[in-house]
Parts: structure tokens; sequence; C-alpha cells
């Protein structure tokens, strides 16, 4: 048990050095997305899966990290998870093809489950005193809403100098400092978990999980086979049951399914999955409308975002009093309800020109962001038992990532179906180009490269006006789904006194 004299703000100050580079890489790539596509010349499908197969990944592993955390102890399995992740940022920056980066941001989703729970396990445990605890646990908010925002910005300043492979790069030296940082200053926790870790287990709900997220992104994309989706979600639901029976029977169980029965817990888990996916899929759109169609550089494109980025860190610390003058049942909804009235304004938004109004309503998305993923984590750490920290924080961390994967899935394909419709190429063009150009807007801007002269200027700007129609639709409609959340949870849920 470590010291009374210890500095509990050091330490948390190193957990968030280990947290941060791995909450950046969740939206890092939003910006890269076009300087990457046209390098590895990486078809619609390939850029979905470089982007989610990290969070969709480590979202099914973080659950079983989690619980093997509190088996082995959260100080070494964080610091054996930093090094995974360092090894494969490498792997990713150097990658030939779009399959070998897609096989790098896998094993980097293996490194970031192994350390993302353990760094909420070790503010719970750091911080006793519940008003410093909340203020730990709004810095670890901000951290990640703003690591998050951040991320666009770090990638564009890099792209501006270097090639897309820097952005993977950059998190090596980071991962070296922290390493030895974590290893002499974690606490050292007795481990109090009981029971065995059981891979089995563990494999049955990776497989349910990835499962029923890909039946999903198949299910939505247009020209999809339906019968085959239909039964692999059905695979996956039967694999998640199996999984849920089974803890629900054991006497020592890898996911507590009683957290369920805390009001709190389940109120956190619903707002993390909403904003977390409202910030990635708002991000990626954002990210290709400033570049392929207002034709802002990926350093302008991040500097756009800034103010988003601002708010969220500025968000999170604030929660605490925002909770305490309004309780957590209007700060929740209160915060969806912003987010949601921001990402409407956007919809109706001219990106040309960084107008006064598209900046407040930036501000606004951002302080939604940081105000509500800070309440979601005081409401689920708050609610849980420090014995079950580890399983607290996996639960907690496998909604951000879920949250990120399906809000990028969901965004991106249903951005697809609607610029699939709304794009009108121009006459006489090779079956196999107009083919490739209706895809999406990265691969429009693809084909356009390939046909050059005066037939790749038309195809280029047939693919703009096609997304500046369609993204300002799914905008709408992603406004209209968390406006109604937020009316359910200011109507219905009941916080525990």
């Amino acid at each position: 048990m470590p010291s009374r004299q210890q500095n509990r703000w050091i330490v948390l100050l190193v957990v968030m050095l280990a947290f941060l580079p791995i909450v950046v890489d969740l939206t890092i790539l939003h910006v890269a997305i076009p300087s990457l596509t046209l390098a590895l010349q990486a078809t619609g499908t390939e850029v979905l899966w470089i982007i989610d197969v990290y969070p969709l990944l480590m979202a099914s592993l973080l659950i079983p990290m989690g619980t093997l955390a509190d088996r082995l102890g959260h100080r070494r399995l964080l610091a054996l998870g930093m090094s995974v992740f360092g090894v494969g940022s490498a792997l990713a920056a150097v990658s030939p093809t779009a399959l070998a980066l897609i096989g790098s941001r896998a094993l980097m989703a293996v490194g970031a489950a192994m350390a993302m729970p353990c760094t909420l396990a070790i503010v719970r445990q750091t911080f006793k005193d519940e008003n410093e605890r909340a203020t730990a646990l709004g810095i670890w908010g901000a951290v990640a809403s703003a690591g998050a925002a951040l991320g666009p910005l770090a990638g564009g300043a890099l792209l501006e100098h270097f090639w897309w492979g820097s952005v993977f790069l950059v998190n090596v030296p980071i991962l070296l400092a922290a390493v030895p940082l974590v290893v002499l200053l974690a606490p050292r926790y007795p481990v109090r978990a009981q029971g065995a870790w059981r891979p089995a287990q563990a494999l049955l709900l990776i497989i349910g999980l990835l499962a029923t997220v890909s039946a999903i992104k198949s299910g939505l994309k247009a020209g999809s086979n339906g019968w085959l989706s239909l039964a692999m979600f059905c695979l996956g639901a039967g694999m998640l049951t199996w999984f849920v029976r089974i803890q629900l029977r054991a006497a020592h169980a890898m996911l507590d399914i009683s957290l369920f029965a805390r009001p709190a817990i389940r109120m956190g888990v619903v707002m993390v999955l909403v904003v977390m996916g409202a910030l990635a899929g708002v991000e990626l759109l954002l990210a290709q409308e400033l570049q392929f169609v207002t034709g802002r550089s990926p350093l302008q494109a991040g500097l756009f975002l800034l103010p988003l980025m601002v708010a969220s860190a500025v968000g999170g610390p604030l929660t605490g009093r925002v909770l305490k003058r309004c309780g957590l049942r209007l700060t929740a909804a209160g915060s969806l309800a912003l987010a949601a009235v921001s990402i409407a304004g956007l919809a109706y938004s001219d990106f040309h020109h960084a107008s006064a109004g598209v900046v407040i309503l930036m501000v606004g998305f951002g302080l939604a962001l940081g105000i509500g993923l800070t309440a979601a984590s005081v409401a689920i750490m708050s609610s849980t038992p420090e014995e079950k920290a580890g399983s607290a924080g996996a639960l907690e961390a496998t909604s951000y990532d879920l949250g990120t994967g399906l809000g990028i899935a969901g965004f991106g394909l249903v951005m697809a179906s609607s610029y699939q419709a709304a794009i009108q190429l121009p006459e006489g063009l090779a079956p196999e180009v107009a083919s490739l150009a209706a895809r999406s807007i990265g691969e429009t801007m693809l084909a356009a490269q390939h046909a050059a002269g005066a037939a790749g200027q038309a195809i280029a700007e047939a693919g703009r006006l096609a997304f500046s129609a369609s993204h300002s639709m799914v905008l709408l409609a992603a406004a209209g789904l968390i406006g109604g959340l937020s009316l359910l949870l200011f109507a219905f849920f009941r916080p525990p006194r």
C-alpha cells in the first residue's frame, strides 16, 4: 500500500500521460484520411476499417482486460499495455498497404485495451476523498474529451510537415517516457479480486461484440447481403446472451452484471456511448468537408476544430460545480440537449468561412462533450465498490470505444448511402471510373486524380456538391436522435439520493 505521503496528483499526471496517446488515436486519423486514402489507394471500405478496427476491437477486449487487471494488478498491466501499444504504433507508421495498416491498428487496440481500464482504476483507488475523486475524474474526463478533440489538430500539424505515418510514430517517444514513469511512480495496491481469469469467456465476449457490430455495419451498407448480416447479428447476440448467462451464474464473474442494477451506472454508460459516437461521427464528417470540399490543408482543418477542443477541455473540470447546482439528471439531459442543438446548427452552417456562429456552435458542442463525459464518469466510478474498480473502468472504457466505433460506422455508412444517392457524375465516363467515383468522397477524389484534366475537375466538383448536400441531412438526423435521448433521460432517469 502506498504511503500517505505519496503525491496522488503526481500519480494522476503520470496516468494521464499514459492515457493521452490512447484517446488521441481515436480521432487523430480523421484529418489524415484524405492523405492516407491517396497514398495507400485505399477503398472506402478499407478507410472505414482503418479508422474503426481500433475502437471496435478495443471495445471487445476492454472488459476481459479490466477483469484481468483486477487479478494481476493495474500498474503491471498498464505498463505492459503501453508497451504493446507502442510497438503497434511503430508498425502502423511504416505500413505499406491498407491491409497492413489495419493489422497494425488491431495490435494498437490490444495494447490500448490492456492499459485503458487501468487508468480509471488507479484514479479510483488513489483518491479516497469524494470531492478530490470528482476533481480527478473531471481531469480524466477533460483529457478524454480534449484528447479526442486534439486528435485532428495534432494530425493536421504533423501532416503539414511530414508523411501520414507520422500520426502514429509520434506515439513512440511519448510512450518511451511514460512507461518508466508508470513503473516507478504508479502505486502498488494489493490484488483483491478473487477467482481465475477464463480466456474462453473472454473469447465469447470478443466474438459476440465483433459479430454484432459487424452485422450492424454491413446491414446498414447499401447493396449488402441482408440474410448474411442477419445471421451474423444472431450469432453475435447469441454469444453475448450466453456470456451474460455465464456471468449471472458464476461465483466470481468476469463482468459483474449487478453493476447495471445501479441507475447511475446505466445512465453513465448510455451517456458515454452517445457522446463519443457524436464526437467521432461529427469530427469525421467535418474533417472530410473541410479538406475535400473547402480545400483546407490538414493543419487548417485541425485549427478549424480548435474551439471544440478548448471548450471540451474546459467543460470537464467545470462538471463538479454543475453537478452540485443542477444534479445528475439535469446535467446529463442538458449536456445532450446542448449537443443536439449544436449539431443541428452545424448542419446549416457554411464551412467555407469560420463565422462567429460556427465558432459558437463548436464551443457549445465542446462544452456538451466535456460536461457529459465527466458527469458519466463520476456517475459510474462513484457508484462502484473499490474492489471492482477495474471492471467498472473497463465497462466505461468499453462504452467510449464502442460509442466511437458505432459513431464512425453509423455516420460513415449513412453518409455513404446519402452520398451515393446525391452524386451526379458527368456523362461519358468509363464504367470502372464512374463506379469508383460514386462510392465515397475519398474514392471520388481518387477517380478525379486518375482522370486528370477537365474530366477530373468535373468529377471532383460533383463530389463536393454531393458531399455538402448529404452531410447536412446526416447531421440533422444525429441531432434528432440525441435530442430525443435527452428528453428520455430528463423524463425517466431518477438517480439515487
